[in-house]
């Protein structure tokens, strides 16, 4: 698995790049930023207490890319960070299968950034020579999340069903609902296909707004 410069697709303002040592500034302002709005789905580990410095966290990040296990991303548009999505858990087993995870700027949120980098995201794991060429993609929300069921829903995932006490997050174990992509469900490209069918919908507006 090897870090692309970029990941996307023609027309579209949004990409993805790997995050890195000099996104330090930026990144930390828009995540603190988003504290208070990430804060009720963030994710932890109970077991290793504080969250680590920007620094540790990026040596962690580029052991889990170079040893296959995993990659963070962060959603750029116009060359500003407004997200960020993350491959992990990777197992390149007989399952060849990872887990997802995702977020937007508070300031971006409605705009479909979130479905976009999940559609660029799986295409570049399922498909691309650069990606872990993984066979399935897992995404695991909780239940009241209603912003990333609907991301799901957009992308075509398979819901899967419920998972007891999953996941600790913000600071006790949850259930959550498990989601799902194949790369069978690829046809073509996830990306190209939320491209169409965004332009399909705005065409439509386009004629009910003129007639």
């Amino acid at each position: 698995m090897h870090a692309p410069r970029y990941i996307s697709v023609p027309s579209c303002p949004l990409r993805l790049r790997p995050i890195g040592a000099d996104d330090e500034e930026e990144w930390n302002e828009v995540r603190w930023r988003n504290d208070e709005w990430l804060r009720p789905w963030e994710a932890g580990d109970p077991m290793h207490g504080a969250a680590p410095s920007y620094n540790q966290w990026m040596q962690q990040q580029r052991r889990n890319a170079q040893e296959g296990r995993g990659m963070v991303f962060v959603m750029e548009y116009q060359m500003r960070i407004v997200g960020q999505i993350s491959l992990g858990a990777i197992d390149l087993g007989s399952m060849r299968t990872g887990v997802v995870g995702y977020w937007v700027d508070r300031r971006y949120a409605g705009r479909g950034f979130a479905p976009m980098a999940v559609s660029l995201l799986a295409d570049w794991a399922f498909a691309d020579p650069s990606g872990p060429r993984l066979h399935r993609l897992e995404i695991a929300l909780l239940p009241e999340n209603e912003r990333s069921r609907s991301v799901a829903r957009k992308v075509g995932c398979h819901y899967e069903g419920i998972r007891r006490k999953y996941m600790f997050v913000n600071g006790r174990w949850r259930d959550h609902e498990t989601y799902s992509l194949l790369a069978e469900d690829r046809d073509g490209g996830f990306a190209d296909r939320l491209m169409a069918a965004r332009l399909t919908s705005r065409h439509a507006k386009t004629q009910s707004v003129q007639s």
